[in-house]
């Protein structure tokens, strides 16, 4: 963009392309807007032109960005955030806020978390709505750098360790995190499984077929990563992404799996399903919520990460 153009920009149209980007649908940017799906494709064609850039592109129901609108997104959003902020500072009331939040997890946290969030929407914020989205990844920072997400929720070691690295060399550091609870993992087998009813050995582990959980299809997890210190290895048969895939196959076959021991009350198999400890030492699996910093000070998204501790049954952080 050059420089006449800026100046005799209509920023309307950097709300826009915003909210386009938000719900990656031009009817629902238009209701969000409140103005109607026409205006939306015309001040995306006026934005098209002054950027020499498709944007956004048809794509099934909605629409899909470009990689120019994947890097402008989160400049603007931020831009129009503190914008806002700015004229109008006023305190975040849930009992009348309409805001929509987007937190990213795994289906076992989410069975800890939701009912918690759910009942604090009923008696707080009747307006506000949630949407979890299933978390594919150890690295959750793309997603929040891209705006994709308002939180993400999950076990996240190598982000933490290069957060505590940065932290040290960087004054305002890009993400914040707060730990949320740990997790006790366990070796689940259905009732009736030939190791069933005994603690078992490392060697009886290793030598078991398994099914691994993992988010971002990579056939190798941290349990692996423990044995391998030990020179050892696990056969594993079977890769999903849902701990409650792996409940369901597990309960009706011989493999074993690794799931957090919470877990198991809610996926309605517990008849199904016996547990036993692990039959080695791993390193405390702990649950963190991760944030950008630009979200840190905003009263809307303090309300979102106090319900979030509610939901764990912890005491708000200060």
């Amino acid at each position: 963009m050059n420089e006449l153009n800026f100046r005799t920009l209509d920023l309307n149209l950097l709300r826009v392309f915003d909210e386009v980007m938000s719900e990656r649908n031009l009817t629902r940017a238009a209701h969000n807007l409140a103005t109607t799906q026409p205006a939306v494709s015309n001040a995306l064609r006026r934005l098209r032109e002054l950027l020499g850039d498709d944007l956004v592109r048809r794509s099934g129901y909605g629409v899909e960005p470009t990689p120019l609108a994947l890097t402008l997104w989160p400049t603007v959003r931020d831009a129009l955030r503190q914008l806002r902020d700015s004229l109008a500072p006023g305190v975040f009331d849930p009992a009348q806020a309409q805001n929509h939040f987007v937190l990213a997890m795994a289906d076992s946290t989410a069975t800890k978390l939701a009912p918690g969030l759910v009942e604090t929407l009923a008696q707080e914020a009747p307006g506000v709505t949630l949407r979890l989205l299933p978390l594919t990844t150890r690295d959750p920072r793309p997603l929040l750098e891209q705006g994709e997400v308002d939180l993400a929720v999950g076990y996240f070691p190598g982000v933490l360790t290069e957060l505590t690295a940065s932290h040290l060399q960087e004054s305002a550091p890009r993400f914040l995190h707060q730990r949320l609870y740990e997790g006790r993992y366990v070796v689940v087998m259905r009732r009736g499984h030939p190791l069933a009813g005994r603690p078992i050995t490392l060697a009886d582990f290793c030598a078991a077929r398994h099914l691994l959980v993992s988010f971002s299809g990579r056939p190798f997890g941290f349990v692996d990563e423990a044995l391998a210190a030990q020179g050892l290895a696990r056969r594993v048969v079977l890769t999903v992404n849902q701990f409650f895939t792996a409940g369901r196959v597990v309960s009706t076959s011989d493999l074993l799996t690794v799931l957090p021991l919470h877990f198991i009350g809610a996926t309605g198999m517990e008849a199904e399903l016996t547990h036993c400890e692990l039959p080695l030492d791993l390193p405390h699996v702990h649950v963190d919520a991760l944030w950008r910093r630009q979200q840190h000070g905003q009263s809307s998204h303090r309300w979102l990460r106090e319900a979030v501790f509610r939901a764990v049954g912890k005491g708000v952080p200060a």
